[in-house]
């Protein structure tokens, strides 16, 4: 999702010389694949979008994976990239790096001040890792390696698969599948299974009592919908991706700690995950009951960053979340009736 966005990008800024790998063309966790790029294509910056993601149940199942792959990812391109003398690159990572009960908004500074969320403890440490490894070359051999630390991100491409989805995509697809109950229409259902993956098997049985006993349609979101989340637009989140690698490196300077490399990335407002629910609710059309899972985790009680900063260098994020939510399930939907 979001290398697709920054890649759009580039190319409406003017750029045409852009070098591109899927997973299935390179495995970044593959130490001698990655030197082999670099060593072929050796590029003048690098954007390092890649890496294993998922929701709070996907961190919760596979902490083992979400750790070992993040790490051999950043480790094995910022490595590389260096050895064939790339000067600039600009490393993602995630508002997860931030203790769980940091202070609201949670400003850069607060990074390693305390303890991290336990549901993606694994995930955040090797964000960590990136931004110190980042650092670590920029202080040991003067490179000008960057890193953004976006909010919750959502938008057209994203994963809406119900086992390892974020809450926006699982939301939708929920509200989606419960509407299309609600009309009777099986087909729909079944063809959105075969795009967006599995329906798991208590929301199928869900789905089923209301299309065949046409009961009222409900959906049954994860916690109990108080905690509070900023949601930012890929789309915005590519620009600010872009005006940071644009910076000369005094403006740059001028506004982050010595030797530091991160940034905020987001909109500075949030909501509940209520209201969210509510919002996509409103997009979707879904006139039906929003329940609440308590037996489910909720993750942090709050995550707002602080996005001074980056506003200081001149960016701020431009789309709003209930015309994002919009655009985001009109690119779901199209991708479906194209299936």
């Amino acid at each position: 999702m979001v290398g697709s966005a920054i890649v759009n990008a580039l190319q409406n800024w003017g750029y045409s010389n852009i070098i591109t790998r899927s997973h299935n063309e390179l495995d970044l966790t593959n130490r001698q694949a990655v030197r082999s790029f670099f060593e072929a294509e050796r590029p003048e910056r690098v954007y390092l979008a890649a890496a294993k993601v998922g929701g709070i149940h996907a961190n919760n199942t596979y902490p083992a994976e979400f750790i070992y792959k993040n790490l051999m990812i950043e480790a094995n391109v910022i490595h590389e990239a260096w050895k064939v003398g790339v000067q600039k690159l600009l490393f993602l990572g995630s508002s997860c790096i931030y203790p769980k009960l940091a202070p609201q908004p949670m400003a850069e500074d607060a990074l390693l001040t305390g303890t991290l969320e336990p549901t993606n403890e694994p995930y955040a440490m090797a964000k960590i890792a990136g931004i110190k490894m980042c650092e670590s070359y920029n202080r040991q051999y003067g490179t000008d390696y960057r890193s953004v630390m976006p909010t919750n991100l959502y938008g057209p491409g994203d994963n809406y698969n119900l086992m390892n989805s974020h809450v926006i995509p699982a939301i939708i697809r929920k509200l989606y599948l419960a509407k299309l109950a609600s009309e009777q229409n099986w087909v729909a259902i079944e063809a959105d299974e075969g795009m967006s993956g599995p329906i798991p098997k208590d929301i199928r049985t869900q789905l089923h009592n209301i299309c065949t006993l046409q009961l009222n349609p409900c959906a049954n979101i994860w916690g109990d919908g108080t905690p509070r989340r900023e949601f930012l637009h890929v789309d915005d989140m590519a620009r600010a991706c872009i005006h940071v690698m644009e910076l000369n490196k005094q403006a740059w300077r001028a506004h982050t700690q010595p030797m530091s490399s991160h940034i905020n990335v987001g909109t500075g407002t949030d909501c509940t995950i209520r209201e969210l629910a509510e919002t996509i609710a409103r997009v979707i059309g879904y006139d039906g009951r929003l329940t609440f899972d308590t037996s489910k985790p909720d993750g942090s009680p709050r995550k707002l960053l602080d996005v001074s900063r980056i506003q200081r260098m001149g960016w701020s994020a431009q789309i709003g979340l209930e015309d994002g939510l919009a655009s985001t399930y009109c690119a779901y939907r199209t991708r479906n009736l194209e299936y």
